[in-house]
């Protein structure tokens, strides 16, 4: 099933009219930032069932929002002194020698998990803004 959103940047260009471009890229913000919250504590409850050290679980962060490929985004990823972000992937996806750690497939099942939360906290986010 498919569908297709039409008026979308009209809707936008009276956003901005009305309340203004800042105002808007705020309310954007407000939500974008909602939203990972969620996406976040789902992804620490993922790694919580595998951790040994904690060091996957302890390092998860995110960006502020930020324009790429002019799209407000924020990113999620792996911060801290012991340096998880070299081993997410393997954990993710598993090695040759290794083709099904604990943590196989953790990142996926958060995102399919947080999905319908995270639509809701946006939409909300965004109906409160406005």
């Amino acid at each position: 099933m498919s569908v297709e959103i039409r008026g979308e940047e009209q809707l936008m260009r009276t956003l901005e009219q009305k309340l203004g471009e800042q105002a808007v890229q705020r309310i954007s913000d407000e939500a974008l930032t909602a939203g990972a919250e969620v996406f976040v504590k789902e992804l620490q409850r993922q790694f919580a069932g595998w951790k040994d050290t904690g060091g996957s679980h302890d390092e998860i962060t995110t960006t502020g929002p930020e324009l790429i490929g002019g799209v407000r985004t924020m990113k999620i990823h792996w911060r801290g002194p012991r340096g998880r972000y070299r081993i997410i992937h393997l954990n993710e996806w598993g090695t040759v020698k290794n083709p099904s750690p604990p943590g196989k497939g953790s990142v996926a099942r958060a995102m399919k998990n947080a999905q319908d939360k995270y639509r809701r906290v946006i939409k909300e986010a965004l109906v409160r803004g406005l």
